[in-house]
């Protein structure tokens, strides 16, 4: 014989009346310290999800596994919802929300909170942030997130979610990466230290190329670092000098100094040609000589 479940929490018709239900937005409202804070049971019906939820894939297989946990044991942590006139918004829990719908819940117990758009917004992604399960390329979303929609400065979002800046930095850079590399991250088949890597390559061409090796080869990580450095160095031996263009004026400059002096003479400009030098090329203290007795 089944044992009935004992409810978490008052349901919502022992703490307030038909027109307070509706009536109560702000902490300030009359009947808001009965709501808030309290642990109550919310019809399952007067809650739905928050269409910018974070998290944007709930695999079925775990949802059904969570419903049959929930129909024996029950929920173990309520959800936390925002009050929205009559009805409730999932601030977080929304697997837990899905999984109580399968298992044929009619309520599930709640935290109540009052918050505005922007406050819902960062409550949602900090919460998401904290989950254990999510990919890299997930957890840089959502600090990209935080930073654009909720206006949060790298060192705030630092504070706020308890990890250095620079990890931050390191996760928001992974973004950059082409779709390709990013989803060898969520996939599990190159990991984020892979991924920075990657980064550290000016090209997409050059990362696409290492990203392929990375998987042929089995690469870790410090491999993977080492071959990036590899490919830089080679780059800039393989590089050739950049060859300065000398204006037609220069040229005729520095034929003539030439001929004057009886020695080569080479006029060397900056990239924008608005400034140089001259280097006059002697072979012997004779020719220094007779450079000094034309300078004189």
């Amino acid at each position: 014989m089944k044992d009935k479940k004992r409810a978490m929490g008052r349901g919502l018709g022992a703490i307030l009346n038909a027109e307070s239900k509706t009536n109560i937005n702000s902490a300030s409202d009359e009947g808001a310290k009965n709501l808030v804070g309290n642990i109550v049971e919310v019809p399952i019906e007067d809650i739905y999800a928050n269409p910018n939820q974070p998290r944007t894939y709930f695999d079925e297989k775990a949802l059904n596994d969570l419903a049959e946990s929930i129909k024996s044991l029950g929920i173990i942590q309520p959800v936390t919802l925002r009050k929205d006139g009559g009805k409730f918004e999932i601030i977080s829990g929304e697997r837990r929300f899905r999984a109580s719908k399968i298992a044929g819940l009619a309520s599930i117990p709640a935290y109540i909170r009052l918050v505005n758009d922007q406050e819902l917004l960062e409550m949602a992604l900090v919460e998401n942030i904290q989950r254990e399960d999510l990919d890299p390329i997930e957890v840089a979303l959502t600090y990209q997130r935080l930073l654009d929609e909720v206006g949060m400065t790298q060192e705030n979002l630092s504070q706020r979610v308890g990890k250095e800046r620079s990890t931050i930095t390191n996760s928001v850079r992974l973004l950059k990466l082409s779709p390709d590399i990013q989803n060898g991250i969520r996939s599990g088949q190159i990991s984020a230290g892979h991924g920075r890597a990657i980064m550290s390559l000016d090209t997409d061409e050059k990362r696409q190329n290492l990203f392929e090796r990375i998987i042929k080869d089995q690469l870790n990580v410090r491999q993977a670092e080492q071959l990036a450095s590899q490919l830089k160095n080679s780059q800039e031996k393989d590089q050739p000098a950049k060859q300065s263009i000398i204006p037609n004026h220069f040229k005729k400059a520095q034929k003539s100094l030439s001929d004057i002096l009886n020695v080569n003479v080479e006029i060397k400009t900056s990239a924008n040609g608005k400034k140089g030098k001259i280097v006059l090329d002697f072979k012997n203290e004779e020719e220094l000589e007779n450079i000094l007795a034309h300078i004189r």
